[in-house]
């Protein structure tokens, strides 16, 4: 008799509905692609009387962990209920029971990946998350796969739909943050309590994945810098624009030796740069690497049908070894000899935008500031003045400089009586 795969699935929001709908409308896709049926053996919901845009036969629903981990008939649980417990008990339950599993969960894999790669090594199973960073888009298998010959440089990512919509529509239609949230989430785009997504929370987790992957090295998400998008104004997409830059999240990874920087924040881009051109809801990952140079990956971050996609493909590349009896590929070895470089170290240019006196010999003292610091001005905008209060906003681009030094610069700026505000700082990606 020909073998079945059983799956358990745990959570049925918009991505568990997505993953029950492929497996019943691609099953003889999946059966022709696996040698064996990928049949669902169980979901395990909250609410089983909830309504659902895909119904399944009550049949299938089941009341605890253990009613799907203890049935002989699952050999994969598929973990889409998100955020951190009890999701992680749940996969390490289902590892410890002999069951593989594969899971969306970014929030668990950037916090837990290694301890959750040691249970499954211990218990001769697998566990697979490429719907953990990037939704549809395919990146985890590649860095982990693909690119295994390379020894990669960095990581420069759009990971966050939300934050790059809001970005996008602040650039183009020159709107202010609090509006372009509300309309982000009339839409759907931004959920009710948005701050995972503006505060940058969201991108870090899924930079911790990706970092530790390429790298091969464990780094936290306690270790990434992080800063959102609340200080961003209009005029900031208005002055980049002339300056040649836009405005996006980044969420940027570097090796320097055994040193790995990581940081999440807005930041200025060219233009011309491809990066520059990821516009809404789409993300993108640029992998710079000593052999194949620099690749990029496009396409969707989130959605029920693209995220569905990356679990069902985790879920046959699972079924094929199972149904092959061929041995599991060992989870990722980390190495323990990297330092986390911190943000105050980082060398980059500048923008600053301030409001100070309108008058001479403002601009001097400002720059003897900043000269005081070791920095540089590469160009310098006086934009528009408030008369009432006899103030102008300034915008100074800086040359190359380190950020602790920017910092003090703009704290010594902040001090001067010709000075009413510091507006913002950006960091500029060349």
């Amino acid at each position: 008799m020909e073998r079945t795969i059983g799956v358990g699935v745990l959570g049925m929001g918009v991505v568990g509905e997505g993953v029950a709908r492929v497996l019943a409308t691609k099953k003889d896709l999946i059966r022709r692609q696996v040698g064996a049926s990928v049949d669902l053996r169980g979901v395990l919901v909250k609410d089983q009387n909830k309504p659902r845009s895909y119904e399944l036969s009550k049949d299938l629903f089941v009341n605890s962990i253990e009613d799907l981990i203890q049935n002989p008939e699952v050999d994969i649980v598929v973990e889409v209920i998100g955020g951190e417990y009890p999701a992680l008990d749940y996969i390490i339950a289902s590892l410890k029971k002999g069951k593989n599993v594969v899971t969306a969960n970014k929030e668990v894999v950037a916090k837990h990946g290694p301890d959750i790669f040691q249970v499954a090594r211990e218990n001769n199973v697998r566990v697979l998350f490429e719907a953990s960073v990037a939704g549809g888009t395919p990146i985890v298998s590649p860095i982990v796969r693909d690119l295994v010959a390379n020894d990669i440089k960095s990581i420069k990512a759009i990971i966050n739909g939300t934050t790059n919509y809001i970005l996008t529509k602040m650039a183009q239609e020159k709107s202010d943050f609090v509006n372009t949230l509300k309309d982000a989430q009339s839409l759907g785009y931004a959920e009710s309590d948005p701050t995972n997504d503006v505060e940058g929370i969201d991108a870090v987790y899924k930079l911790a994945i990706l970092s530790t992957l390429a790298f091969r090295a464990r780094i936290r998400d306690t270790d990434i810098y992080r800063e959102g998008l609340s200080r961003l104004e209009p005029q900031d997409f208005q002055y980049a624009d002339e300056l040649g830059y836009t405005v996006k999240l980044l969420a940027i990874a570097t090796l320097h030796g055994c040193e790995v920087q990581a940081r999440v924040h807005p930041a200025l881009i060219r233009k011309e740069q491809m990066l520059a051109k990821v516009d809404g809801v789409l993300n993108a990952v640029e992998v710079e690497t000593d052999i194949a140079d620099s690749i990029m990956f496009h396409g969707p971050g989130a959605g029920s049908m693209p995220t569905a996609s990356a679990v069902i493909g985790d879920v046959v590349n699972i079924s094929r070894n199972l149904v092959g009896d061929s041995g599991f590929p060992d989870p990722l070895k980390l190495s323990e000899n990297i330092v986390i470089q911190p943000i105050t170290s980082l060398r980059t240019q500048y923008y600053i935008r301030l409001e100070a006196e309108d008058r001479p010999g403002v601009l001097a003292q400002i720059a003897s500031v900043l000269g005081q610091n070791g920095i540089s001005i590469s160009s310098f905008i006086q934009k528009g003045t408030n008369h009432e209060f006899g103030t102008a906003e300034l915008v100074i681009m800086t040359h190359e400089a380190v950020e602790h030094s920017v910092q003090d610069a703009l704290n010594g700026i902040h001090k001067l009586d010709v000075v009413a505000s510091v507006g913002n700082m950006i960091r500029v990606v060349e």
